[in-house]
């Protein structure tokens, strides 16, 4: 998969990514999962600023090609959650769980997606702010920036960012990991109490591969707009599946298209009791299951009771023949956010999760080492990194 995934011009290491910013300053602390800045909004010394970027990625290019063959525009509504989760649920990494200014960005190829699809997405978000703001949490949109970019943009994309402050005494270091931590994963498929739907776990990432690997060439010759001309014809759409094929109740496409989860409910209720419990958290995207080891310097990470694998990434495997090595590198294979905590309040916040019907249990622990390391138990066997 690895070779697959480059030639299509993706990286699960984003090394050219991670060499451009090597030199770059960390800002206020080293191994936080986002980069943490001095409050230079008001000067205060006890907070630090926080600004991220993120979208839904090539998964809007999946939604395009439903939106054309179903005319459903709800499709959309699924993509304006991923683009806004992607942002937030990486700032619950930090400790922030409140009080979020919010710009997006949406760059469309204006001859293929309709005003009637910048609305959708526009008035999804909107409705998604309303939706934290029941949970408690405050999301304020300040506009931002849709651009008609055709020679740019083949489709769609669809892209948020979002600033916030917090105090420094709530900050989760992922440095405080430490030797008999363990590993609380929350999982990313089943129904929580506040979706509506079942969700497979798909995510927003590895949806390159999935894409191609399980759908059929059918759609590559329907739909060239939606793929790269440049990437090898037998890279294209390779795999098997219609998007209307059933896996167990669902269509594929729907599991593909799922929206990615967010955990806001379930962390914030966590912090409310046990943030001072929790050395450290981290969002499963980029990277997947082996994400851990950009926070990590002389520890042993061993993820040893592993969610079991949902249906969905099964059938990327199986269409792709990728390794479980590939597989836990690219997809979060189960579980989507870890929280690292001490071992004594593990049972309480598995209790906190489950009380929104969201499964979670412990996935692992952390040992000393002499260098990074990581392992997990696969349904084949140790897999090392």
């Amino acid at each position: 998969m690895e070779e697959k995934y480059l030639k299509r011009g993706v990286s699960a290491n984003k090394e050219d990514v991670h060499n451009a910013i090597k030199n770059i300053d960390k800002g206020l602390f080293k191994n936080t999962f986002c980069k943490l800045i001095p409050d230079y909004l008001s000067g205060n010394k006890n907070y630090a600023l926080v600004m991220h970027a993120d979208g839904a990625g090539t998964k809007s290019s999946l939604a395009y090609i439903y939106w054309k063959k179903t005319k459903d525009l709800s499709v959309w509504k699924g993509i304006a959650q991923d683009s806004l989760v992607m942002n937030i649920d990486d700032l619950l990494c930090v400790g922030v769980v409140d009080d979020f200014i919010l710009s997006s960005t949406i760059g469309r190829n204006k001859n293929l997606i309709s005003g009637d699809v910048i609305s959708t997405i526009i008035n999804a978000t909107e409705d998604l702010i309303k939706q934290y703001k029941s949970w408690g949490v405050n999301i304020f949109s300040s506009g931002g920036e849709t651009a008609d970019v055709g020679d740019l943009v083949r489709t769609i994309i669809v892209d948020n960012t979002v600033v916030a402050r917090i105090n420094k005494n709530n900050i989760i270091d992922n440095s405080n990991i430490q030797d008999g931590d363990v590993i609380i994963g929350l999982s990313s498929s089943g129904q929580t109490t506040y979706e509506s739907e079942y969700n497979s776990g798909i995510g927003s990432n590895g949806l390159t591969s999935a894409r191609h690997d399980i759908f059929h060439s059918e759609i590559g010759e329907d739909f060239p707009e939606s793929f790269d001309p440049l990437i090898d014809s037998e890279l294209v759409y390779s795999g098997s599946r219609s998007i209307f094929d059933k896996l167990d109740d669902h269509t594929i496409g729907e599991l593909v298209l799922s929206p990615t989860r967010t955990y806001v409910p379930v962390v914030k209720k966590i912090f409310d009791n046990y943030r001072s419990y929790i050395s450290g958290m981290v969002h499963c995207t980029g990277g997947g299951q082996t994400k851990i080891l950009h926070f990590i310097d002389n520890l042993h990470v061993v993820k040893n009771n592993m969610f079991t694998v949902p249906p969905l990434f099964n059938l990327i495997k199986q269409e792709s023949h990728a390794s479980w090595r590939e597989m836990y590198k690219v997809f979060n294979m189960g579980h989507r956010m870890e929280l690292y905590v001490k071992k004594n309040v593990a049972h309480e916040i598995i209790a906190i999760a489950n009380s929104f019907n969201l499964d979670a249990q412990v996935v692992g622990h952390v040992l000393r080492s002499d260098s990074k390391k990581l392992t997990i138990e696969s349904p084949e066997g140790s897999i090392i990194y």
